[in-house]
């Protein structure tokens, strides 16, 4: 393993920790509908828990209301109380062959609550951003015990990883910052 092994390793892994803040940070809900609410809603198809979006179309009715079309008519109920026991605070109601799901308006104080887990997501994703570094710095320790690499050429390589880190600690900050506003955006 060389020293550009080690920063792109490094890379690699802080990239994949800011896409699952990203993932997760679609899941907390504003106060308009997106169809990205529903992403992680199973439903029980031919006995396998499958994902709604594998069983029905999902698209937004208007702002505030999404609708879920099956591609089973019979499939409508089981829909229905997936999305119900699915945990997001989402009453859908059947009209036709359609489930239209409202996304009730968020109060000041269930949008604290969102901005506290939003926080909380970040803090997660510093914590995992942290922790490649020290595997990063430990790498290259090894090398230069491994006699690899010089000593000058770890500190260059450290301060390399720790610039690494601090970009992806601001772009972190700044996608739960743009989260913070859309989420106390009334």
């Amino acid at each position: 393993m060389s020293v550009a092994d080690v920063k792109k390793n490094a890379q690699e892994r802080m990239t994949k920790s800011l896409e699952t803040l990203r993932a997760d940070l679609a899941k907390v809900r504003t106060g308009r509908a997106h169809t990205g609410i529903l992403d992680h809603v199973m439903v029980e198809y031919y006995g396998a828990p499958t994902a709604l979006s594998q069983v029905a179309g999902i698209n937004l009715i208007d702002a505030r209301t999404i609708g879920v079309q099956p591609f089973e008519k019979r499939m409508a109920s089981t829909i229905e109380k997936a999305i119900r026991d699915a945990d997001l605070g989402l009453n859908p109601s059947a009209q036709g062959d359609v489930i239209r799901v409202p996304t009730p308006a968020l109060t000041e104080e269930r949008r604290k609550e969102m901005v506290k887990l939003c926080k909380s997501e970040a803090e997660d994703a510093k914590i995992a951003v942290r922790n490649i570094r020290r595997d990063g710095n430990e790498s290259l320790k090894k090398l230069v015990k491994d006699k690899t690499i010089s000593e000058d050429d770890e500190r260059r390589a450290v301060d390399d990883v720790q610039k690494l880190t601090d970009k992806f600690i601001a772009d972190i900050d700044k996608m739960v910052a743009e989260k913070e506003k859309e989420v106390l955006t009334v």
